[in-house]
C-alpha cells in the first residue's frame, strides 16, 4: 500500500515472504523531499519480526507469532546500498537473501539519519517533510580530516584535523521545528581552531509531531 512508502525516522514495508511477488519498494527518503537536507547514514535494520503489532492488521496469530526473527546481514545491505545517498529505494528482493523463519509476515524497518555538512560561512538547512520535525542527534563545528570542504585551500587551512569541537546550538535552534536554518561561522560556534578553515557537520532525523 501506499504507507508502505515513506517513513523518515522507523521505516517498515511489510511481506509475506512464500508470496509469489514483490512488487513493493522501501524509501529511505521520498524523492519528492529531495534538496540538500543531507544524505543518507542508516543506523539499525531489520528484516523479519520483533513485535507481534507492527504490519499485523488482519493477519492470523500464528503469522506473527515468532517476534525473535532477524535476517543477518540486514543493515550491511541497506548501509552499501544507501550510505551517502540523497535518496534511496530497496525493492525487497534485495534485502530478501534468504528466508529467517519460514510461514512469519515479515517486514523491513529501518532506522537512519541524515548527515549535513555546511562550510564555515555558509548556511546550514535543515528541513523534514510536511507534519514532521527536527531531531538532532548530535553536531560538531570543526574539522576533522583534510578534504571535507576543502576546494581551492591552502594546506594550512585544512591540516589541524583534530579540531573537534561538540555542539548543542543547533540541536537548541532546530529541534521541534519543521525546518530551521543556522550559520556555520565562528560568530554562532566559537572558533575552536584558529587560522583552520571548518565546517558543521550535523546529523538529524526527521519524526512525527
Amino acid at each position: 500500500s501506499d504507507s508502505d512508502v515513506s517513513f523518515p525516522v522507523l521505516a517498515a514495508t511489510c511481506l509475506l515472504m512464500r508470496e509469489a511477488l514483490f512488487p513493493w519498494s522501501h524509501f529511505l527518503i521520498p524523492p519528492w523531499c529531495v534538496s540538500d537536507m543531507g544524505v543518507i547514514s542508516v543506523q539499525a535494520a531489520l528484516y523479519g519480526r520483533a513485535d507481534n503489532e507492527t504490519c499485523g492488521e488482519g493477519r492470523p496469530q500464528q503469522q506473527l507469532a515468532n517476534t525473535e526473527c532477524s535476517l543477518e546481514g540486514t543493515v550491511d545491505i541497506l548501509k552499501k546500498r544507501c550510505d551517502g545517498k540523497k535518496v534511496c529505494e530497496i525493492n525487497i528482493k534485495v534485502v530478501r537473501t534468504s528466508n529467517p523463519c519460514p510461514g512469519i509476515y515479515k517486514y523491513l524497518e529501518t532506522k537512519y539519519t541524515f548527515r549535513l555538512v555546511t562550510c564555515e560561512r555558509s548556511l546550514a538547512h535543515l528541513f523534514c517533510d510536511v507534519g514532521q520535525v527536527i531531531f538532532v542527534y548530535g553536531a560538531d563545528y570543526g574539522r576533522r580530516d583534510q578534504t571535507t570542504c576543502s576546494y581551492k585551500r591552502p594546506a594550512s587551512q585544512t591540516e589541524n584535523v583534530y579540531c573537534s569541537h561538540p555542539t548543542s546550538k543547533v540541536a537548541d535552534s532546530c529541534n521541534g521545528k519543521n525546518s530551521c536554518t543556522i550559520e556555520a561561522s565562528n560568530s554562532v560556534f566559537g572558533d575552536p581552531c584558529v587560522g583552520t578553515y571548518k565546517y558543521l557537520e550535523v546529523a538529524y532525523t526527521c519524526i512525527c509531531k
